[in-house]
């Protein structure tokens, strides 16, 4: 299988995505090209192993959507991710 590695911004959008998923039940993610698709991906699986413990899962609805950047519009993906109990 492939690997791939963590970065530390890759840990520091997770533990900030699971901190918003315990307080608020739900954050969203914007991502615009390869690498930050790539970056967001993981982050949401660290971040499923995070709230993990809390006894909590994710459901994570992705979705097309515009940005302006820099006076350009973009493609982007968004990512709706909501907190949900573990089944017991």
């Amino acid at each position: 299988g492939a690997s791939f590695s963590l970065s530390q911004s890759d840990i520091a959008v997770a533990g900030a995505s699971a901190a918003l998923l315990r307080t608020k039940g739900e954050v969203e993610v914007r991502a615009s090209g390869p690498q930050a698709v790539n970056q967001a991906v993981k982050a949401i699986a660290i971040a499923r192993g995070y709230i993990a413990p809390d006894n909590l899962d994710l459901v994570v609805k992705p979705a097309f959507v515009k940005l302006e950047l820099e006076n350009e519009e973009r493609t982007a993906l968004k990512f709706s991710i909501k907190a949900h109990p573990l089944e017991t």
